[in-house]
């Protein structure tokens, strides 16, 4: 689980942050709470997947609130 939340939050930072954000985040946790020998694995899908979330935020903030226009 903390490679999976590894390989799902790095694509996660320049496609689909919506959903590879919190999923890289949920695996992660998991594999924590499992009690993982690879914890820098985990650690560093923790990481992405709270920076996918980041980037996500502050690109909605940047379009004033717009995630996606269809316009």
């Amino acid at each position: 689980m903390a490679v999976a939340s590894f390989l799902l939050g790095l694509p996660g930072l320049l496609v689909l942050n919506v959903v590879l954000g919190p999923a890289a985040v949920v695996l992660a946790l998991v594999a924590f709470a499992r009690g993982t020998r690879r914890r820098g694995r985990a650690a560093l899908g923790l990481a992405l997947g709270v920076a996918d979330l980041a980037i996500m935020v502050a690109v909605t903030v940047a379009n004033h609130g717009v995630i996606w226009s269809f316009t």
